[in-house]
């Protein structure tokens, strides 16, 4: 239940931050690319953060009501993956390459963060 309470949340908060992003979106999808980057921070962060040996553990229910509900109906490697696909059928490869770069590279990197900045905080005083 918890895990299904989180996805909606997630789904929710997708759905909104969509629409709010939607005037930048023309002829890339910001909104798509802003959801996947800041998932990936709040995945890594929070899962980094709250692990068991972690300064501030959570109960494995909140942890996968966030990590697997939350996260996994905020972010959107669907949606990301059909945009791409739409791109390269009408042509628009360099925006198709520029989608997949920007994309993985900022995951990544907004995990990296995450990651770093919760042990951080788990080894602070």
């Amino acid at each position: 239940m918890a895990v299904a309470l989180g996805g909606a949340l997630g789904s929710v908060a997708r759905y909104w931050i969509g629409i709010w992003m939607l005037p930048l979106s023309r002829s890339m999808p910001w909104g798509t690319i802003s959801i996947n980057i800041a998932g990936s921070f709040a995945i890594a962060f929070l899962g980094t953060l709250t692990m068991l040996q972690g300064r501030y553990h959570l109960p494995e229910v909140w942890r996968l009501a966030f990590m697997v509900g939350v996260c996994g109906g905020f972010t959107t490697f669907s949606t990301f993956s059909l945009q791409v696909f739409e791109m390269l059928r009408a042509g628009a490869l360099g925006r198709a390459a520029l989608n997949i770069v920007i994309s993985v590279i900022f995951c990544v990197l907004a995990a990296a963060v995450g990651y770093w900045l919760a042990m951080r905080l788990n080894t602070s005083a």
